[in-house]
């Protein structure tokens, strides 16, 4: 007997697969466990015996290229945060499923396992090969899951053109009007770090141009910057779409947006309206860590700074950052830590009409419009083997119900018919794609 998508959830959320340090075997052999009972070989592949991934396939006619289903199910930190129920516990109470992983995304992953094992069951033959791949290492960086499977294992995804994932098919409300946004794109995240010099020295002395003196001057540069306005594809989708869905004024407001010279504008004209869609359509760079000194009595002769940097589809880390130093008046010594695959700069729209289609025939009174989020996920690693991945996972939230504060927040929560909801939806698709 097949599990409902919810209990399936449910399972998923009594895991503790906090990341670090992820631990996911548990619920990864749980989850291999369910699929080979009902038929499905399996492939657990892992950098780290304690982290693995797991890879099955519903096999398909032939007719198009296989599509992934990819989701991961280790889980952010809930530590120092106000819970009104156990995370872990899996609880339903108020029409919801509680714990942390139910929106990111174990919620997500029990709607993906379901529908392939309820085509399975049904008999259902998709034109291609659908292949589920649930994987480890999300929360912090991918280096023992998608990451590592890409560059390790890229032969597992051959042939695949698109990707199903989190962040998409959720009613919001924009304008008054509801929508559905489905991600199409996202932004790339990069650590840059920057080091200030200056002469050392005792403390009882007075020293000017110090490199704490130059940290202050170009944090206070910081706190002020206005990066150039890029309109990219993937965002000019975005707002377009939900400019055609809104009424005046709102639609003119939206449709300034695309132009670089009136942005700032109507980013103004927004108000608070504004926090989204202003990192979609700019570099963004944050300082978060400071590190220096070793006594208090002694100047220090080296700063270093750690930056937070979130680049727009398409462009290079050189090219961010001629554009940052351009603002800045600063001799600071700017290095990236780190290096992430670079987003398309266009994305392959080529499967958006069928999600579309499946919510829209759903939900009449709603309209799908595409998305770009400010954030990052794993699409960014499939996106290197020329995987466009789209955010699919359909749920209806009741009003009040905010996404932004329960994602990674306390008290995490989904619908109790959200599940099975979602698992329909994916199993549309399964019947209805054609490559």
């Amino acid at each position: 007997m097949i599990l409902s998508p919810l209990e399936i959830a449910q399972s998923l959320v009594k895991f503790d697969t906090t990341n670090p340090p992820g631990n996911e075997i548990l619920c990864i052999e749980y989850l291999d466990d369910l699929l080979t009972e009902a038929g499905f070989e399996t492939v657990l592949l892992a950098r780290d015996e304690n982290r693995p991934n797991l890879i099955t396939r519903l096999k398909g006619r032939g007719e198009a290229p296989p599509i992934l289903f990819q989701g991961h199910v280790d889980v952010v930190t809930t530590e120092g945060q106000d819970w009104s129920v156990s995370p872990f516990q899996g609880m339903i109470k108020d029409g919801f499923l509680w714990g942390r992983g139910t929106l990111d995304m174990k919620g997500a992953v029990a709607m993906m396992v379901s529908a392939i094992m309820m085509a399975k069951e049904q008999g259902i033959e998709p034109a291609g090969d659908i292949v589920l791949c649930v994987l480890a290492d999300e929360e912090a960086g991918a280096d023992w899951g998608a990451k590592w499977l890409v560059e390790n294992h890229a032969e597992q995804f051959e042939g695949i053109k698109y990707g199903i994932s989190e962040f998409g098919g959720t009613n919001m409300q924009m304008g008054g009007k509801t929508v559905f946004p489905v991600q199409i794109a996202e932004k790339r995240s990069l650590t840059l770090k920057a080091k200030l010099r200056g002469s050392a020295g005792h403390g009882s002395g007075v020293y000017r141009n110090t490199a704490m003196g130059r940290t202050g001057r170009l944090l206070d540069q910081l706190d002020k910057l206005q990066m150039p306005i890029h309109v990219t594809p993937a965002v000019r989708e975005m707002l377009s779409a939900i400019a055609d869905n809104l009424d005046f004024p709102a639609s003119f407001i939206l449709r300034r947006l695309l132009n670089p010279a009136t942005a700032n504008a109507a980013l103004k004209a927004m108000g608070d309206s504004a926090s989204f869609i202003e990192p979609l359509l700019k570099h963004t760079v944050n300082p978060t860590i400071i590190n220096g000194g070793i006594k208090v009595n002694v100047i220090p002769s080296e700063i270093d700074l750690e930056f937070d940097v979130r680049m727009l589809p398409g462009f290079t880390a050189d090219e961010f950052l001629s554009e940052l130093k351009a603002q800045l008046d600063t001799d600071a010594e700017f290095s990236f830590v780190d290096d992430q695959p670079i987003m398309p700069a266009e994305p392959n729209m080529g499967l958006f009409p069928l999600l579309a289609e499946i919510i829209e025939e759903k939900q009449p009174d709603g309209k799908v419009v595409p998305m770009v989020l400010p954030a990052v996920t794993d699409a960014r690693y499939f996106a290197s083997l020329g995987i466009q991945t789209y955010g699919f996972t359909p749920m209806i939230l009741p009003e009040g119900l905010d996404l932004g504060t329960l994602v990674h927040g306390p008290d995490e929560r989904i619908p109790v018919d959200a599940p099975e909801y979602g698992a329909k939806m994916m199993l549309e698709l399964i019947k209805r794609y054609k490559g």
